[in-house]
């Protein structure tokens, strides 16, 4: 098994190159990739040399660890490269540029696209509704979409499937683990409100930024041959996320079933429309760049988390914004004690706050390359952080801290089913 980490001035040497990654990150935007691979290599080499990873030392320990992860990362990797094309057919279906007709004039219909999003992600994958909200802001706005609108989408579409069991990773996470979907659903509680918080003030920049396209081209012509693909895509997740847990649990800890019914939907429905597979390069460089940071924080040695306690999961909504959200669910759900729809909303939401910090993030700044700085995010999404904490205080108020004594902890967590990518 792995050693004790090595500490320095009190920190794990481990956190310590994590961080400098991330701070690579934040300063060089425009290589993100290598500094993301440059810090995963950093990270493994000190741990093959000095500290050994969670299942043993040197190379047999790293070969368990990707064995252990392997089926996050593919279905990942599955989920982001096979939603790009989703995104594609879906933007050439002509519906966004129908949008306009249906959309009010003003910054209300700016916050009335993040609502849709937001119901999107309830029963989607939320990279799938991050990118159809992308598309459509791209033709809406003229293509000239502000920052802090597009970390509002994100926050829509993370907001969104925190309150459903089949909207995010973690929260299928606690539907598998026996949590009920109606103690989850009260992560909307919080998410509600966090939408009109942080909607509302993104709306209006982007109205300042870029006006709503008034009214829809005219002879436009609806492409129902690609709805119709995008329809049957996202069918298949959907059918692969509720018959593989209800009948076939132990497959999702085997394979990357949700991303394989993905890419057999997009192959399937290739001969009626082809996939724009030019998308495939710049979305493959994205892709690595997001398994690289969740690789990295997977080795992180996050053995324990402290007492659970309401604010131990306002605390956890702000780590998930660098931190991977599903190994930090299954802590929780093996420590027990939590009440279930307030970590539901903070691991969910929290990602939002920095655009690497979910998947939904990664995939967006793939479609807009400028959203690629910490910097601008933060300055630009201001709202989405204030919006987090007052949720979860009106989630307080309202709903009050309830935890879950009675839920059984686990010894031997197995490694958690990646049924909707959340990260």
């Amino acid at each position: 098994m792995a050693i004790e980490p090595i500490y320095l001035f009190g920190i794990p040497v481990d956190f310590i190159l994590f961080a400098l990654t991330l701070l690579g990150v934040a300063l060089f935007h425009n290589r993100t990739l290598e500094v993301a691979l440059t810090g995963l290599a950093a990270i493994t080499v000190y741990k093959l040399i000095f500290t050994g990873f969670k299942f043993g030392p040197g190379l047999p320990g790293l070969g368990l660890h990707m064995q252990h992860e392997w089926v996050i990362l593919a279905n990942l990797f599955l989920l982001l490269m096979g939603f790009a094309l989703l995104s594609r057919h879906f933007e050439k279906s002509q519906i966004p540029e129908g949008m306009p007709a249906f959309l009010p004039d003003d910054w209300k219909g700016a916050f009335a696209l993040l609502v849709v999003v937001f119901v999107l992600s309830s029963f989607l994958d939320n990279i799938a509704a991050a990118l159809i909200g992308g598309t459509m802001a791209r033709h809406v706005f003229r293509g000239k979409v502000h920052i802090g609108y597009l970390a509002a989408i994100v926050a829509a579409s993370n907001a969104g499937g925190s309150g459903s069991v089949v909207g995010d990773t973690t929260t299928t996470m606690m539907w598998i683990d026996g949590i009920s979907p109606l103690v989850v659903m009260e992560a909307y509680v919080a998410a509600s409100v966090a939408l009109v918080i942080f909607g509302i003030p993104a709306a209006r920049q982007q109205h300042a930024h870029s006006p709503i396209v008034k009214g829809a081209p005219k002879g436009l012509a609806v492409d129902w041959t690609r709805v119709l693909i995008v329809a049957v895509i996202l069918v298949a997740a959907i059918l692969a996320n509720v018959v593989a847990n209800l009948r076939f649990p132990a497959l999702l800890d085997a394979i990357p079933v949700i991303g394989l019914a993905v890419w057999v939907a997009i192959l399937a429905t290739a001969a009626l429309r082809r996939p724009d597979w030019e998308v495939m390069p710049e979305t493959f460089k994205g892709t690595i760049f997001l398994l690289a940071l969740v690789t990295c924080a997977s080795m992180m040695p996050v053995e324990k988390l402290p007492l659970a306690s309401w604010q131990t999961a306002l605390g956890l909504g702000f780590v998930s914004a660098v931190f991977d959200n599903i190994p930090l669910t299954a802590l929780a759900l093996k420590q027990g004690g939590y009440d279930w729809g307030f970590l539901a909303y903070a691991v969910g939401f929290g990602g939002s706050m920095i655009w690497f910090g979910s998947s939904a993030g990664v995939a967006l700044a793939n479609m807009y390359p400028e959203a690629k700085s910490v910097g601008l995010w933060l300055r630009h999404g201001w709202h989405v952080a204030i919006a987090y904490v007052i949720g979860f205080f009106v989630m307080l108020a309202i709903v009050g801290w309830k935890p879950d004594a009675e839920h059984k902890k686990r010894v031997d967590m197995p490694p958690p089913p990646v049924v909707i990518a959340g990260r």
